[in-house]
C-alpha cells in the first residue's frame, strides 16, 4: 500500500527556498516516504505521537505518519541547525 505525501504549507515554502541542488537531494527521499514511511535510519521524535524525523546529510526532515488515512504528513524541512526550533 502507497501512502500519500502531503505537505504542510511552511514545510512547502521551506523546500522551495532551498537550494535547487538540496532539492534535488530531498524530493526522492520524501518521495520515497510514499513506499515506506519507517526507512532505515528513521528517527521517532520524543515528546510527540507520531512525529519522526528523516536525516538527508546535514538537512532533516520531519513529518507525521497516520497509518489509519494512509497518509504522510512533512511538517518541517531545512538544515539541522534551524529545524529543532
Amino acid at each position: 500500500m502507497a501512502y500519500f505525501i502531503k505537505y504542510r504549507p511552511v514545510a512547502l515554502r521551506q523546500l522551495e527556498k532551498l537550494e535547487t541542488k538540496i532539492q534535488a537531494r530531498l524530493k526522492p527521499k520524501i518521495k520515497r516516504l510514499s513506499e515506506n514511511p519507517r526507512p532505515y535510519g528513521h528517527i521517532k521524535l520524543k515528546g510527540f505521537e507520531n512525529r519522526y524525523r528523516l536525516r538527508v546529510g546535514d538537512y532533516r526532515v520531519i513529518y507525521e505518519i497516520h497509518d489509519d488515512m494512509l497518509l504522510v504528513l512533512i511538517v518541517k524541512v531545512g538544515p539541522r541547525r534551524d529545524i529543532y526550533d
